[in-house]
């Protein structure tokens, strides 16, 4: 099971990252259900994991406009397995999406300070 908590309007869940020969880094992602997709993080925080990059892949914005993305290869701790995903390099905000979210229950207790969980169905 992943927990968190509501704080400011947002879940916000905690993802632990392993990266090769050190220790794991942990870092907090506002759950966005409107994102479909695995991981987003800004690119400095790719950047400073030194995420491996895959490829570019163009997206559709909620404004219409299409850019292409970059997308990043990450290890993370996933409820209570190793996983890999897919990281989106964009945004100011690390955000985790739906891809994610398949085949588990995420509940939200939204008011401040509320619990937040997710665990496998």
């Amino acid at each position: 099971m992943i927990s968190g908590i509501v704080s400011d309007g947002h879940a916000i869940i905690t993802i632990p990252f392993r990266i090769p020969n050190r220790a794991d880094f942990p870092i907090e992602f506002v759950v966005d259900t409107g994102f479909t997709d695995e991981l987003c993080l800004p690119s400095e925080a790719v950047a400073l994991l030194n995420l491996p990059f895959k490829y570019d892949l163009p997206a559709n914005l909620a404004d219409n406009s299409q850019v292409m993305l970059p997308v990043h290869k990450a290890i993370i701790q996933w409820i209570a397995e190793e996983r890999e995903t897919r990281v989106f390099a964009t945004g100011r905000r690390p955000l985790v999406g739906t891809a994610l979210l398949d085949e588990q229950e995420l509940v939200i207790q939204f008011t401040e300070g509320g619990l937040v969980t997710i665990e496998a169905l």
